[in-house]
């Protein structure tokens, strides 16, 4: 859960200051938009129709569409739209795991600032390629079809350890590749990360592992992902996939593990299976995500899917489904894989992007999907305590 509540408050304050005057502007367009949007012709609903059942894409864009033209609470028969005056989903992401920028990095490690430096005012007119996270950050954007530019659903803000002299680059290969990020900071060479929290960022994504840490420690969702290029396209649905255990939820059931054993967390939680667990360092972003993702009915047309992939079994799964049912919390799919190396099963899923703390199954997941190492809990504090 995010540390300070009250870090959001002044933004939706400021959103339903807006909203007055916002909504008073639309009221006279709402009004003639209703006059003018008469029954469409019988043939172009047909044609639709057939389109969307061929296209599954185009299924994805129309529930996309409805959403905006019918701004009631979502269903499968009536899509709905995130309410005018929410929070957008605002995620965080470095430069190096947005776009390939590896030659540029290896210069820098090889002969320091200055050749970096040269070397991208060199090529600022060349575009970089796709990263690692570009794939999710273009299905997060397209979230953003119909929605008011004042009102998005989604942000993306760019962080970034380069200067803006030779992030240049970078806000050249934003625009060519058409993503709608319009924040940045760039922190020519300081650590980033104190910019996370103004933003009000739900999540953060970096190739650099002290500045994940230090935005986990200020209360944000924060995962390590290794630089690479971006995963061949797959499908246009965003699906996302997260660990359980010192991720969703707290590290108490790992500490139990290590303690005493398998037998020993087997019972535990038996004994606790009435009793929710706790929040971990993304139960924040989960619910950000979840308000998000019941905007849009359920099923195989919704643009958002979600699965839990844990390496819990029975019995223990019981107090998972008893919290997120506690907590009002929607995951499409729920894998509970007793010990299962889990990189298969992400593939099958088709995860954008999977978030575990333990490193041994990011090594398991980065063979199929791109993994976030999330270092938070007892698997991780002996490392950096």
């Amino acid at each position: 859960m995010r540390a300070c509540a009250g870090a959001a408050r002044p933004r939706s304050l400021k959103r339903r200051e807006r909203s007055g005057a916002r909504t008073r502007s639309k009221l006279g367009a709402m009004r003639s938009e209703e006059q003018s949007c008469c029954i469409p012709a019988f043939a172009e609903v047909t044609n639709t129709r057939f389109r969307q059942h061929q296209d599954p894409a185009l299924r994805v864009r129309q529930a996309n569409k409805r959403a905006v033209a019918h701004p009631a609470t979502a269903t499968r028969d009536n899509p709905g739209m995130p309410d005018a005056n929410a929070d957008p989903l605002i995620v965080a992401i470095s430069s190096r795991t947005l776009f390939d920028l590896e030659d540029g990095h290896a210069l820098f490690e090889r002969e320091g600032l200055e050749a970096y430096a040269r070397h991208q005012r060199a090529h600022e007119d060349d575009v970089l390629a796709p990263g690692i996270a570009f794939p999710l950050v273009r299905k997060l954007l397209a979230l953003n079809e119909g929605a008011p530019p004042e009102a998005p659903r989604v942000e993306v803000i760019l962080i970034s350890r380069n200067s803006a002299d030779t992030g240049l680059r970078i806000f050249n290969s934003i625009a060519h590749h058409g993503l709608g990020i319009r924040r940045a900071a760039f922190s020519n060479g300081a650590p980033p990360f104190p910019y996370i929290r103004p933003f009000n960022a739900d999540l953060f994504l970096s190739t650099h592992a002290d500045d994940v840490r230090a935005a986990l420690a200020a209360g944000v969702a924060a995962a390590t992902l290794l630089p690479a290029q971006a995963p061949a396209h797959r499908h246009d649905q965003l699906r996302i996939a997260f660990d359980g255990d010192a991720v969703i939820f707290d590290d108490e059931g790992e500490r139990v593990s290590r303690e005493g054993g398998l037998a020993a967390f087997a019972e535990h939680e038996q004994a606790r299976r009435g009793e929710p667990l706790s929040g971990g360092p993304f139960r924040g972003f989960l619910d950000a995500l979840h308000r998000l993702q019941a905007a849009f009915p359920a099923g195989e047309a919704a643009p958002i899917r979600t699965a839990l992939v844990t390496a819990r079994s029975v019995p223990a799964h019981e107090r998972v489904i008893r919290t997120l049912r506690e907590w009002g919390i929607r995951l499409d799919e729920a894998l509970f894989l007793g010990g299962r190396p889990k990189g298969p099963f992400l593939d099958a899923f088709g995860a954008d992007i999977f978030f575990d703390d333990s490193e041994h199954n990011i090594a398991s997941a980065r063979g199929h999907v791109a993994a976030g190492h999330v270092p938070h809990g007892i698997a991780n504090r002996s490392k950096h305590d």
